[in-house]
């Protein structure tokens, strides 16, 4: 049994996140008429997982000394996040290289970069992150910002990574052209199951491993399971963008959970 914010995910509602095929992945025209059409990019095993073994580690070795909530925001906040192991995480070759190339032009990556932490059996609403599309939260700059999700190590489905609705961009990019734009920034909802049934479409999801990265646009409506293993669920999403297209100046601050976007 699947549960996202305590919801219980209809199983008629469900769906498999599919993979780029190996023989797909250096055929940049097909990878972006894929993009389009899905609205993500399932690619795994792009990164190296004795790299992102190694940052899993370097995070739980900082954090997992904090004795409490505030010792732990501290360590989060003021040494990874802004430290110099994230910045090079989330620029390696592996990295930058594929959206440089991807992207056709010299990429961009913004600063405010996030991790996600999600301890075995928190649930309930505002645990895992709600349904929701990356644009309301990025609107003074490119709507052709790419979001990249990647799991710090294995993650099932028990453990909670993303999902995604599947074809859901393409509503919300019909919705956009007609002026229908979510103002204030904010999540649609908690309730996975009713927007499944709303937007007549599946959840997808998949057993992410480490290495694995999930490029979606940010028109694709997407939220996380709850964690039900007995494992913590880390992950980071990052964004990239062509340099030379308008970028959203209030995502150049390092990431903190009080900043207000």
């Amino acid at each position: 049994m699947l549960t996202s914010n305590g919801y219980v995910l209809d199983e008629r509602r469900l769906g498999e996140l599919v993979a780029v095929p190996e023989g797909d992945r250096g055929d940049r025209g097909l990878l972006r008429a894929r993009l389009q059409r899905d609205g993500y990019l399932y690619l795994t095993g792009l990164l190296d997982p004795a790299t992102v073994s190694a940052f899993r580690e370097y995070y739980f070795e900082l954090t997992g000394a904090a004795a409490d909530r505030a010792s732990y925001r501290k360590v989060l906040f003021e040494e990874i996040v802004p430290g110099p192991e994230y910045a090079a995480f989330c620029t390696q070759p592996a990295l930058k290289d594929w959206f440089e190339w991807f992207l056709g032009g010299e990429p961009f990556l913004h600063r405010r970069k996030i991790i996600r932490q999600t301890a075995p059996g928190e649930n309930g609403i505002g645990t895992a992150t709600q349904a929701h599309y990356d644009l309301v939260y990025l609107r003074e700059g490119s709507d052709h910002v790419l979001s990249a999700w990647i799991p710090l190590g294995d993650c099932p489905v028990s453990r909670g990574g993303l999902t995604y609705l599947e074809g859901s961009h393409h509503r919300v990019l019909a919705e956009e052209a007609a002026g229908r734009l979510k103002r204030p920034a904010a999540s649609i909802t908690a309730d996975l199951p009713a927007l499944a049934t709303e937007y007549d479409a599946n959840w997808l999801v998949a057993n992410y491993r480490a290495g694995d990265v999930v490029v979606h646009t940010a028109h694709t409506v997407h939220a996380a399971l709850d964690n039900v293993s007995d494992d913590m669920r880390l992950s980071t999403d990052i964004r990239y963008q062509r340099a030379d297209d308008a970028v959203d100046t209030r995502w150049q601050q390092h990431w903190h959970d009080r900043d207000g976007l």
